[in-house]
């Protein structure tokens, strides 16, 4: 791939899902960014910040003040970076609603035409404007897919998603241009309003209602982290084109699923899509880092990906020569810093699969995850543990990643197969096993627990503001509760004071389309954690 200059080739930090990076986190990273070759920031505030006549949005939730936001943009104009603000004036605004401070056709979706939601959005563009100096900003308007579907609907009675899109975005973009924006858009709303719902598409001819409904001031964004052919990124590139020719690209730097990162799977799935970029000559790139439930994983934990994706931005295919070059840069083996994404990878194979978060929070008794269990696996994560601490001592600036990994590896190394242990010794009527497992493995796995959370907690509060680590306490808290709760049950039952657990007493059932032992995707802990309501 030959050398090219793009006129934007950044990141985008998602800081609206309970982790909101603090300044002075963001100036340790993004000198980072700027070694690298990254010239484009955007930080993903739904609801993290401040809006002047707008006290309850971002109410609690860590939302940067003005003041923090012109201190950031200076920051970066001073390195030569370009920090595009990034709201959102239609749907994902679900941690905000709750102080029914402005009107919501369903689910999280604004109510399109009502007056009060304009407002609103002018008083977002208006504290934005003066705390940013690009003219460019990011408004979102994505997975609106109940548009039109709740309030709306009893109001005005049935209008198609498109014809409410168009109208609603001119809107936004009538702000917008009072305070001098060009505005950039997700794309995925231009698509599904005609695609039975879905995003991607072979190449095909747009509509024409859909392709003269995109105004020449606003920028489609193409979004896509999940193909590995090449083909496929060229066939939805094209297909945007007839939107727009300027229309950037989104990629993804995956750190979405969990405390731990996944740089293999970044690769894996970018790589053929800047070969797409450039090819079609697509100018304008940023890789979106997002925090879905949670924000739990540090983006200085992504530092490999980014920095092989900049290289290979640049024409730099040589891999020997990549690893070289960042360890020159950062002082850390690539390949060890790569390590940090080790607790997914138990079967060996790059993916999206997340058993580190899942099979932590995964239940004992409501063990309908244990079918993902694969015996054989398990010592693995003691074996990652110790690579992980041998690591911690040799970098000291980013030790405390490699140790909240390290301490992660050493919970799920008891964790992982624990509740598949339980069932098994179970459904033999082993009692003497069952007593084991709750006088040792059920009282080590909660110190070991301990210890990652106390790891974790360094190192959220290392990289970001305090709120939002709450949640963490809860669901922690939550594991290790129950934790000594099913302990206690298990001694009640090989003590002869109850005749059964119940829930065991239940066959586990095939999950999902995978074989038994096959790990998945499964990011929600409410989901992972019970199969009863939460």
């Amino acid at each position: 791939m030959a050398n090219r200059k793009y006129d934007h080739f950044g990141v985008m930090i998602d800081m609206s899902r309970n982790s909101v990076m603090s300044v002075d986190a963001l100036k340790r990273y993004l000198p980072l960014l700027k070694k690298m070759g990254y010239n484009t920031v955007m930080l993903y505030t739904e609801d993290t910040y401040e809006v002047d006549g707008e006290p309850y949005f971002g109410y609690m939730r860590g939302r940067y003040s003005k003041a923090e936001m012109k201190e950031i943009d200076a920051y970066a104009a001073s390195l030569g970076i370009e920090m595009i603000p990034c709201m959102q004036t239609l749907a994902h605004l679900n941690a905000t609603i709750r102080w029914g401070t402005f009107p919501i056709d369903c689910d999280d979706i604004l109510l399109v035409d009502d007056p009060r939601t304009y407002e609103l959005i002018d008083h977002m563009f208006a504290t934005l404007s003066e705390c940013f100096t690009s003219r460019l900003i990011h408004i979102g308007m994505d997975e609106a897919h109940m548009l039109g579907r709740g309030a709306f609907l009893d109001r005005h009675g049935y209008e198609k998603a498109s014809s409410i899109i168009k109208r609603h975005l001119a809107k936004v973009e009538e702000i917008a241009a009072k305070y001098g924006y060009k505005c950039l858009m997700w794309s995925d709303m231009f698509f599904r309003t005609w695609n039975w719902g879905a995003y991607y598409a072979k190449k095909t001819e747009l509509p024409k209602e859909i392709v003269e409904s995109v105004s020449p001031n606003v920028i489609p964004v193409y979004w896509d982290y999940y193909h590995e052919n090449e083909s496929e990124y060229d066939d939805m590139i094209s297909n945007h084109k007839q939107l727009s020719k300027e229309t950037w690209f989104a990629g993804g730097a995956w750190c979405w699923e969990g405390v731990t990162p996944m740089n293999g799977a970044t690769l894996k799935y970018m790589l053929p899509a800047l070969r797409a970029c450039a090819k079609n000559h697509v100018k304008n790139i940023f890789m979106t880092m997002w925090g879905d439930n949670g924000g739990e994983c540090s983006h200085f934990s992504q530092l490999p990906s980014l920095f092989y994706l900049a290289e290979y931005a640049k024409g730099n295919e040589d891999e020997t020569k990549i690893k070289e070059k960042f360890r020159q840069k950062f002082g850390v083996d690539f390949d060890d810093f790569m390590f940090l994404d080790a607790a997914n990878l138990l079967d060996g194979v790059v993916g999206t699969e997340n058993p580190a978060k899942y099979m932590l929070f995964s239940d004992y008794f409501n063990d309908y995850l244990d079918y993902t269990v694969n015996p054989a696996e398990e010592e693995k994560y003691a074996k990652y543990a110790q690579r992980l601490r041998e690591c911690t001592k040799k970098y000291r600036k980013y030790a405390y990643l490699f140790d909240t990994q390290a301490k992660l590896c050493d919970a799920l190394a008891i964790k992982y197969a624990l509740g598949y242990k339980t069932r098994k010794a179970y459904e033999a009527g082993d009692k003497e096993t069952l007593r084991a497992l709750a006088e040792n493995e059920y009282k080590e796995v909660q110190k070991r627990v301990r210890l990652f959370h106390a790891a974790f907690e360094k190192q959220w509060f290392t990289d970001n503001k305090t709120c939002g680590f709450d949640v963490q306490d809860l669901r922690i808290g939550g594991l290790l509760q129950r934790t000594e709760s099913c302990r206690k049950r298990l001694l009640g039952y090989v003590n002869g004071k109850i005749p059964a657990i119940e829930e065991l007493e239940e066959k586990l059932l095939p999950f999902g389309k995978r074989k038994e032992g096959e790990p998945i995707l499964i990011n929600q802990v409410h989901k992972i954690s019970t199969t009863n309501v939460f």
